[in-house]
């Protein structure tokens, strides 16, 4: 009888992107690589698509751990390697591609919800658009749709397997602690209180009457590969491996385990060494597969159902708690720090979240027909840019687009199309704004925690453009509940002063000298923003800007743009950045600035269509070009 194997590697780091210029800033803490993405990639993502095998000092063979291994990938991942580690993503790729052909078509990759959110912790709405991205991602990147996703820290409750099932995935991976109880399919008693058998699939009835399939992995093995150097020794993991077959039952067995991928590499010096030796000593033997989850429940279908404890996870003995209280879990300040910022933390972005859930709600249906089924196809206008006309064309309403295209041949040069981007915007950082490493680490100072309250402070900023009440200080004002535990920004409120306030002003300044001046709104909001960056001690090139002010006035006289207010506007603005009215042609109405050309400017990673260029090709097999 086959015993199967398979090693589940979760590979994942938050978004870290600047929500306003949409590249890594520099991160100091990942020194000396510029940020964590390309030092995580260079200690794990890279060599486990190249794993050495040594013998002694001789290097006799190199396997791609992605041909072997399960794994996923986080979708904000993904694209970031599309643009700045393209040999990996080949090499995770050509994994997939490999190992589907090896295992009848199910190959080891599996995906993962969008942004890292815990699940249980998320609104449905939420709930759906994070299954539907992070498939959607999935496809793009791999040319086929997943059978299996990952979620956040494995946190579940039945609602997120429901919208797991609603979408066609067929499976997920779970703790064993998070089976509440298990019996044989269509029996009546039930077993439970630990102890649930990891050799098998079950199958979880859903109240929708879908099902859904779960594999609870190896717990104990799990963990010594984790945190108890089992990786220091091929034999010893071999080994323990090995050691979760049990010749008294009668069904195929699956040995697996479930880890972070950064184990082997990074966390685990040589880890990537040392599960490649690993893998090529499992291929010699004649009864041992080295499978794929997939492949595994093809042959296999559950013969057992279970149900599993909602609110629950793989990180935290208090279920969801690490990411919404003080639940005791934190991985400091030798455990002498308390996070009582994670309530107030997550009841604050939850509170802003439903304003701008409210808010996009009420402005996207006087532009589309469903705003929220626009926002799900969202995803394939950030994967490719070249769908945004034909996105907009699909989910705006007629007038809406007859409107659009009045103002520009091409709709997406719009204003419309760009108030409607910039809604979808909105609402996609009020998303990022909940990704789950914000409540994981030390403090709400932290770089997690930060990088997250950027993504609120984009978010309320596009929500001023829709006559939004003060969100910022309501937001702020929670922000004072929530207590840092270093003295320097006392609380949550001076955290957002002093380390988001300040990057939010940048980022908006950034954005503003790159776009149209050519409304009255535009050009006093530069001017507010210049004012209010003169105060946060905020230092920008005042020259650059200065000739971008020159640039801007050219175009709106060029363009018939300039009216009596535009231009008071303009006056303003010219003397808070001490230019001479006469440069501008004031004195005779005149203007001699060239022409400058503005049109908008999809997102960054709208741009182009990321991980093609050179990618894996899953039809030739070879190197796209």
């Amino acid at each position: 009888m086959t015993r199967f194997i398979a090693v589940h590697m979760h590979d994942y780091q938050p978004p870290r992107e600047s929500p306003y210029t949409g590249k890594i800033e520099r991160q100091p803490s990942a020194a000396p690589f510029p940020n964590w993405n390309a030092r995580i990639n260079r200690e794990c993502y890279g060599p486990n698509g190249r794993a050495r095998i040594v013998d002694g000092n001789n290097v006799v063979g190199i396997i791609n751990n992605y041909e072997y291994a399960s794994f996923n990938v986080g979708p904000t991942l993904l694209t970031w390697m599309a643009d700045y580690a393209p040999e990996t993503l080949n090499a995770i790729i050509q994994g997939d591609v490999l190992s589907a052909a090896r295992l009848n078509g199910h190959g080891n990759a599996i995906a993962q919800v969008y942004n890292h959110v815990i699940m249980p912790l998320a609104h449905d709405r939420d709930k759906k658009t994070q299954v539907v991205w992070g498939i959607k991602t999935f496809q793009f990147f791999f040319g086929r749709k997943p059978e299996g996703m990952h979620l956040a820290e494995t946190a579940v409750d039945v609602e997120t397997l429901e919208a797991l099932a609603a979408e066609g995935i067929k499976f997920t991976v779970l703790a064993p602690r998070q089976a509440k109880r298990w019996r044989k399919k269509g029996g009546t008693e039930w077993s439970e209180g630990g102890g649930v058998d990891p050799s098998q699939a079950y199958q979880v009835n859903l109240p929708s009457g879908r099902t859904i399939a779960v594999f609870f992995y190896d717990g104990p093995v799990s963990q010594a590969v984790a945190f108890e150097k089992l990786l220091e020794s091929g034999d010893k993991f071999r080994g323990r491996l090995m050691s979760g077959f049990n010749d008294s039952r009668q069904h195929q067995q699956l040995m697996h385990i479930a880890v972070d991928g950064e184990t082997f590499g990074h966390h685990h010096k040589m880890g990537e060494m040392c599960m490649a030796w690993v893998f090529d000593q499992l291929g010699k033997e004649q009864d041992i597969q080295v499978t794929s989850y997939g492949n595994y429940l093809a042959l296999n279908p559950p013969t057992m159902e279970a149900e599993v404890w909602d609110n629950s996870s793989w990180s935290c003995s208090h279920g969801v708690e690490r990411w919404r209280s003080n639940c005791g879990c934190n991985s400091g300040a030798n455990g002498k720090w308390h996070q009582q910022w994670r309530k107030p933390l997550r009841d604050g972005l939850n509170h802003l979240r439903a304003e701008l859930d409210s808010l996009f709600d009420r402005e996207g249906r006087k532009l589309l027909v469903d705003p929220w089924a626009a926002r799900n196809d969202y995803i394939d206008v950030l994967m490719d840019g070249v769908k945004a006309k034909a996105w907009f064309q699909t989910h705006a309403k007629a007038e809406v687009l007859a409107k659009a295209q009045s103002e520009a041949k091409d709709v997406t040069q719009s204003e419309t199309f760009q108030k409607v981007v910039n809604l979808m915007e909105m609402s996609r950082f009020g998303m990022l704004m909940f990704t789950s490493c914000a409540w994981f680490f030390d403090d709400v100072a932290g770089l997690e925690p930060v990088q997250n309250l950027r993504y609120a402070a984009r978010a309320i900023e596009l929500a001023s453009q829709f006559e939004a009440d003060d969100l910022e200080a309501r937001f702020v004002a929670e922000l004072k509940d929530a207590p840092c535990n270093l003295p320097a920004f006392g609380d949550g409120k001076g955290v957002w002063e002093k380390l988001v306030k300040p990057q939010a002003v940048a980022g908006e300044l950034q954005l503003m000298f790159h776009g149209p001046l050519n409304r009255v709104e535009d050009v006093e909001h530069l001017d507010a923003l210049i004012r209010q960056a003169s105060k946060l001690g905020i230092s920008f090139d005042a020259w650059l800007a200065q000739n971008k002010l020159l640039d801007a006035y050219a175009r709106t006289v060029e363009t018939g743009f300039l009216t009596g207010e535009l231009k008071a506007a303009f006056e303003k603005l010219a003397k808070t950045l001490n230019v001479d009215r006469t440069v501008l042609g004031w004195s005779d109405g005149s203007c001699a600035q060239a022409r400058v050309e503005v049109s908008f400017k999809l997102p960054r990673v709208m741009r182009r269509r990321p991980g093609r260029r050179n990618c894996w090709h899953r039809e030739t097999g070879k190197a796209c070009k």
